[in-house]
């Protein structure tokens, strides 16, 4: 005996036909996509940075500045540097603000041997930041065991030392006087010669 197919069954099916053939017409002009044979590879990596060689070279340059035998003697002598070659007006310039002073360095609080990797480390910085002119404060003295400005004397003594620095002087009282040195580093555009234009 035959069963009969309900007609909602025959709905069904027919409708189900025509969605098919819509949807054959609709998609009869798409191309298919062509996967590539090459493997897609991700944006190269940025350089990594060199972290333990910065950090070998900020230590050599530590070890390379040396104390004075006697940071006691002399107190004055080194209010102002200018390396030699250079114009003695630089140190006025710096005293009088020619230069403006773009980062500070203030090492209040700070031992002797932290004061100078701090130097070390604010120089360095500086220098890669293409700045001119800093300030460094390093405090009168006034609560040391002595009431004598021991950091004053280690940190013209070590500026001395590196060639990066072309000139220091002792700025007025209003920007820190005896108790700040303003510094003036060397350019990487500026030959010597080129430094009091």
């Amino acid at each position: 005996m035959k069963q009969r197919a309900s007609p909602h069954s025959q709905a069904d099916s027919s409708g189900q036909d025509d969605d098919f053939a819509l949807f054959r017409d609709a998609v009869a002009d798409v191309t298919p996509v062509q996967i590539p044979e090459k493997a897609l590879l991700a944006k190269p990596r940025p350089k990594p940075v060199p972290g333990q060689l910065l950090r070998d070279e900020r230590e050599v340059l530590k070890e390379a500045l040396s104390d004075p035998l006697d940071v006691t003697e002399d107190i004055d002598s080194n209010s102002v540097f200018v390396r030699p070659g250079l114009p003695r007006n630089i140190a006025r310039r710096l005293r009088s603000g020619y230069w403006s002073v773009r980062l500070e360095l203030d090492l209040h609080g700070y031992t002797t041997d932290a004061a100078r990797t701090q130097l070390v480390n604010f120089l360095h910085d500086a220098r890669l930041a293409g700045q001119r002119c800093v300030r460094i404060i390093h405090g009168k003295g006034l609560r040391s065991q002595h009431g004598e400005p021991v950091l004053k004397h280690h940190v013209r003594h070590w500026l001395m030392q590196r060639d990066e620095i072309l000139a220091f002087a002792e700025p007025h009282s209003a920007a820190g006087g005896s108790g700040a040195v303003v510094v003036l580093l060397k350019s990487h555009s500026k030959s010597l010669a080129e430094t009091d234009d």
